[in-house]
């Protein structure tokens, strides 16, 4: 049986529990996070107000010329709502004299190149507010890769990163997320009329059942099958998964001594503080 729904309260008093002991344990006390108009950094960043208080969280936003007004336009709806201090930065100068160097350039491109403009800012912001970077991907994109490495998935804490999009947008509800931010179709706004779903090829709703049984519970693709999903659905998030299990991980060092970061040399996140 596939039953994504969670228990929103207590998903709330973990996550929260998660953000405030993570802050605190390197010493520090605020959050930032870059705040898209979209459902999960909207999320996250209510998840990060109720932790830690509105006047230690900071939001921004980071529009392309190109980017919907909605965006920007949700996103101060988050503002305005929790109090919080936002402050907006355009990329396009920072973007554009890369961008220009190919004018064959792909929309992929330009949007990798846009999600690591974006980290800039953000790891940039934190060092002037003090306050440490949030993420805001969920596990359904980590599992797919669908997101940017060192761009849009670089974060230091990442506090939604085992919900699935459809426990987000339960958990989102819960949290009273203004209803234009949940309701309307999930983009990444890094070109006009781009979806999520249209460019995976398949809704979040049924990729997230797949996932679930592959997952969670450690079903093999052909059990999958057998369930019920489409064995050609199945092999194409099965390949996407395997594909992006690098961005899910360190990179790995090669080992020429007796005690190797990251193999050898294993220390918990909060030693030495």
């Amino acid at each position: 049986m596939i039953n994504l729904s969670i228990n929103t309260d207590l998903a709330r008093e973990i996550l929260t529990g998660f953000i405030k002991s993570e802050i605190a344990r390197i010493g520090m006390s605020r959050a930032i996070l870059n705040l898209s108009g979209g459902l999960d950094s909207a999320l996250s960043c209510a998840l990060a107000v109720e932790a830690l208080g509105a006047e230690n969280v900071t939001a921004l936003r980071l529009p392309y010329r190109d980017s919907s007004p909605d965006s920007l336009t949700h996103a101060q709806l988050l503002i305005d709502q929790l109090g919080i201090q936002g402050k907006t930065i355009e990329i396009t100068d920072m973007v554009e004299p890369l961008i220009k160097l190919d004018p064959e350039i792909s929309n992929l491109r330009k949007g990798n190149i846009m999600a690591r403009a974006r980290m800039i800012v953000l790891y940039d912001q934190s060092e002037v507010f003090k306050a440490l970077p949030v993420g805001t991907s969920n596990k359904t994109e980590i599992l797919l890769g669908y997101s940017t490495i060192y761009g849009d998935s670089a974060s230091a804490i990442n506090p939604i990163g085992d919900l699935y999009k459809t426990q987000a947008r339960q958990l989102s509800r819960a949290m009273n997320i203004p209803a234009p931010i949940i309701d309307k179709p999930p983009s990444a706004d890094l070109w006009e009329n781009q979806t999520d779903e249209k460019e995976l090829g398949f809704t979040y709703e049924e990729v997230d059942r797949l996932l679930y049984l592959l997952v969670d519970q450690r079903y093999s693709p052909r059990e999958a099958i057998e369930a019920g999903f489409d064995e050609n659905f199945v092999n194409a998030v099965m390949t996407r998964v395997r594909r992006s299990q690098f961005k899910r991980m360190q990179p790995p060092i090669a080992k020429v001594s007796n005690r190797t970061v990251g193999y050898d040399f294993l220390y918990l996140r909060d030693w030495g503080t």
